[in-house]
């Protein structure tokens, strides 16, 4: 492990605005994030922030709201942790666990919007599962969201957002609104003057930015959903 990791990973074990094993925090803050951020504040997350730069910049934009980092790697959100002490964002931290697990540190009804920015595409049919938009994860999604929560998606993978479009169809949704070019359309507002480092460079290279919020209103039940899935493995 390069030094620079080591680093970065010491000032996780350090860092308040970071739950990671094994701090106690860690297993006990579902249901408990009011009392971390120590107000009674809107909770947003993102899932998959990397070195947080969305949820930061959110962060800079709300401050009467409380936002949460979702990823796996310590190393990016370290560059995020730090960047946060630097702007002295309280209103900012992160969560180090697999996307999987997410519904582990989230109670019922806890969150009022969720985002997935830029999530990996998984294009092949073998890993519709770990598309960050199908049904397993929605369903944990539509858990953690509060009645009139909302979940929104960022990316600039045609393929991941006619995917996505199709399966809130059949998973349910209300109030559903998006666009294929955000910066050329009337919901530019939606994206708040934050571009990610890599949005800006998919954007400079023609890529649309596409977007899209929605009421997350499951309308199967477990068992038909699980067997939605199971057909899916065969396609």
């Amino acid at each position: 492990m390069s030094r620079r990791k080591l680093q970065f990973f010491a000032h996780n074990a350090a860092a308040d605005n970071v739950l990671e094993p094994p701090k106690p925090i860690f297993s006990e803050i579902k249901g408990n994030w009011n009392g971390f951020f120590r107000n009674e504040h809107p909770l947003v997350v993102e899932i998959g922030c990397g070195k947080g730069e969305y949820t930061l910049g959110l962060g800079s934009v709300f401050p009467d709201r409380n936002f949460v980092g979702v990823d796996m790697k310590g190393d990016r959100l370290a560059r995020g942790s730090k960047q946060a002490m630097d702007r002295g964002l309280t209103n900012v931290a992160f969560l180090r666990t697999i996307v999987q697990d997410i519904d582990k540190f989230f109670a019922p009804d806890e969150v009022s919007e969720l985002w997935v920015t830029f999530p990996d595409p998984r294009p092949r049919k073998r890993d519709v599962k770990r598309r960050l938009t199908h049904p397993r994860f929605l369903r944990m999604y539509a858990n953690m969201l509060k009645a009139d929560g909302l979940f929104h998606l960022k990316t600039d993978s045609d393929s991941l957002f006619d995917y996505t479009l199709e399966t809130l169809e059949a998973f349910g949704c209300e109030n559903l609104i998006y666009t294929r070019d955000l910066y050329q359309s009337e919901l530019n507002m939606r994206h708040f003057g934050i571009k990610t480092k890599y949005e800006a460079l998919f954007y400079e290279q023609g890529y649309s930015i596409k977007y899209l919020s929605c009421h997350l209103t499951p309308k199967v039940q477990e068992a038909r959903a699980e067997e939605l899935e199971e057909n899916e493995e065969v396609l």
